[in-house]
Order: C-alpha cells, then sequence, then structure tokens
C-alpha cells in the first residue's frame, strides 16, 4: 500500500454504517468536512 504524507489527498474508498447503506467517501467529502484517521493497530 503507497503511504500518505501531510496534505495527500485520500484514496476514494467506501464502506458500510451500522445499518449497512454503503458510503463512498468522495460522496460524503463533498457535503461534510471528513477526518480520517487510520490507526497501525491496537496494542
Amino acid at each position: 500500500m503507497k503511504s500518505l504524507s501531510v496534505g495527500d489527498q485520500a484514496p476514494d474508498f467506501e464502506l458500510p454504517d451500522y445499518q449497512r447503506n454503503l458510503h463512498r467517501l468522495s460522496e460524503v467529502y463533498k457535503n461534510h468536512y471528513v477526518l480520517l484517521v487510520f490507526n497501525i493497530g491496537f496494542a
């Protein structure tokens, strides 16, 4: 996987919500602010 740096555009992807409705990042970003957090792992 390509690593990202500060200021890079996030890759477009979609994920389901708790009701199994799919949400695509590019669609959400059109009307809302988006904060993405990618956890490396949990200890």
